[in-house]
């Protein structure tokens, strides 16, 4: 690790951090505000797997995730007051869900680049964030709000999100978090696409200083 690393491990353990917090929030019916933090966790990893390699990317996504666990551990001891209730800022089930989903789905993002990388510029970080990204909300939703994992954190009220509804409001009937998880899908598929030019623009920058 070299402290051209540093800014790297930084931004992702924000992002995790802020993402942990902000997924608990509610952005209009089917989105948290987390859905729009959390996938820059991606343009992260492939500027430093573009810039330093596969290696360097791999350190990077293990120091986030530890710096970004002992964060969100921590959030889970800090208590906010709100609607008249009191509630952790981080539960351990989005703690838990964050991280397991995080580094599965980063690793796999960097082996994918790492596979694909002597193609067209664009076709790694796509495909890898794609990939990623679908492996992530699928992990991390389950984990964070399904019923059947209750017992992680028996303590911790998430009927809100066993709501039985219509996907998307006009799909089959099935719990809000399938709805939360659809919607934050497409927001990280939209997101990988609008992030290939700062892609493009920060890898130029960085190589040129490195």
């Amino acid at each position: 690790m070299t402290r051209a690393h540093l800014p790297g491990i930084l931004a992702m353990a924000a992002i995790v951090v802020a993402s942990n917090i902000l997924v608990q929030h509610l952005f209009g019916n089917w989105l948290t505000w987390g859905a729009f933090t959390y996938p820059l966790a991606f343009l992260v990893t492939d500027v430093m797997n573009r810039v330093y390699g596969a290696q360097a990317a791999r350190k990077v996504v293990f120091a986030g995730f530890l710096v970004g666990v002992v964060c969100s551990l921590i959030g889970t001891q800090v208590m906010l007051q709100g609607d008249g209730f009191t509630f952790p800022a981080v539960t351990l089930r989005i703690a838990i869900g964050s991280g397991l989903a995080f580094l599965t789905a980063q690793l796999l993002d960097v082996g994918i680049f790492a596979a694909l990388r002597k193609g067209v510029w664009w076709k790694a970080p796509l495909v890898s964030t794609l990939v990623g990204s679908t492996v992530d909300t699928a992990l991390f939703f389950t984990i964070a709000f399904s019923a059947g994992l209750t017992f992680i954190e028996p303590g911790n009220d998430v009927s809100w999100a066993g709501e039985v509804l219509p996907i998307l409001g006009f799909g089959p009937a099935a719990p809000l978090w399938v709805s939360l998880a659809i919607a934050d899908w497409a927001v990280k598929l939209t997101l990988a696409l609008i992030a290939l030019a700062p892609f493009r623009w920060i890898t130029a920058r960085v190589a040129h200083t490195a």
